[in-house]
């Protein structure tokens, strides 16, 4: 991924940009849930839906929260076993180069 995907919205709603970032910012904080196992699931959902670069995005923030590669891989199985192996094809690609 190259470029910010929300480059058009920092542009022509700065406003809008915050409040997604805000929201962002909740939703991955320390919690219950740890920064790291919250972004897991992110990557579990993008591997769901089908997004390549999100999973990578994903993969690549969760190591610097310090998952491991065998954590990633979990991740994977559980996406796959929920969803199918469509997520698991996605998580493929998305990791290809990565781990």
């Amino acid at each position: 991924m190259n470029k910010n995907p929300l480059e058009t919205i920092v542009k022509n709603d700065q406003e809008f940009f915050n409040h997604v970032m805000k929201s962002r910012d909740l939703a991955f904080s320390e919690g219950s849930l740890s920064p790291k196992i919250k972004i897991l699931m992110a990557l579990a959902l993008d591997a769901s839906i089908g997004t390549e670069d999100g999973v990578r995005a994903l993969a690549t923030q969760a190591i610097e929260a310090g998952a491991t590669k065998e954590e990633i891989m979990e991740t994977v199985r559980v996406a796959g076993f929920v969803v199918g192996v469509h997520s698991v094809f996605t998580a493929a690609n998305g990791l290809d180069g990565l781990l």
